[in-house]
């Protein structure tokens, strides 16, 4: 049985040649394009569950094409790209990009990023007020935080952090991100604000704040908040 419809959009032959049966055996149905253009009308058309993309395309660099399928789409996005600049990194998933994955790379690594992704999804489409991850309770609505039934004070901004990543549950969420959508637009550069907050968020939540399992670092990108399954 087919798990969902993938878009691999890369102009590498070789690269379409390898995903192709790797990710068909996985269960998935595979749809190619090698160009920005046909990207988006891929989208458009063939209504995809994902979309694997390559940075390096003939028409158009990747990270135009996620801009415009933001416009109008939130299908998850998986950039898959040789390109190992942090910088990269970073605009590809400010612009709205899911995950980042470097070639060369492992296809265990990938399809476990894919079914993370479309596992989140299916999530945000069913969005419960709610967040559970190893004893750790997030209420949205009520804006209480507990850990094994015992209450969490935590500031206001401390809050909103926790929320905010917890709603990107599985996702890298950069630090201009987190920066602007908490403290504002103003203060998409003070990284010291999020590493103190990311700190006291970790001391109240985390079993171990030293080797925290929730509040993931992605070294010079940003954080992912890892929920059960992940």
């Amino acid at each position: 049985m087919t798990l969902a419809r993938i878009l691999v959009v890369d102009d590498e032959p070789q690269i379409q040649r390898f995903l192709k049966p790797a990710l068909g055996a996985a269960g998935y149905e595979v749809v190619e394009a090698a160009t920005g253009a046909e990207a988006l009308k891929a989208v458009a058309t063939t209504a995809p569950d994902l979309v694997i993309l390559d940075l390096g395309l003939p028409d158009m660099d990747g990270k135009d094409v996620v801009s415009s399928l933001r416009g109008w789409s939130d299908i998850p996005i998986l950039i898959l790209s040789a390109r190992d600049r942090e910088s990269e990194k970073i605009a590809a998933l400010d612009l709205g990009a899911d995950d980042y994955i470097e070639k060369p790379f492992g296809i265990g690594e990938l399809t476990a990023r894919i079914r993370n992704a479309l596992r989140h999804r299916g999530r945000a489409e069913t969005t419960t007020p709610i967040y559970q991850v190893d004893g750790l309770v997030i209420d949205t609505v009520r804006r209480l935080v507990s850990r094994d039934e015992q209450p969490i004070r935590l500031t206001p901004k401390e809050h909103d952090l926790l929320v905010l990543l917890a709603r990107h549950a599985g996702r890298v969420v950069t630090h201009r991100t987190l920066l602007t959508s908490v403290w504002g637009p103003a203060h998409g550069e003070d990284l010291h604000y999020l590493r103190v907050f990311i700190g006291q968020l970790r001391q109240k939540i985390e079993r171990d704040p030293t080797h925290p399992t929730i509040l993931r670092t992605e070294p010079g990108v940003g954080y992912r908040f890892v929920s059960d399954g992940d």
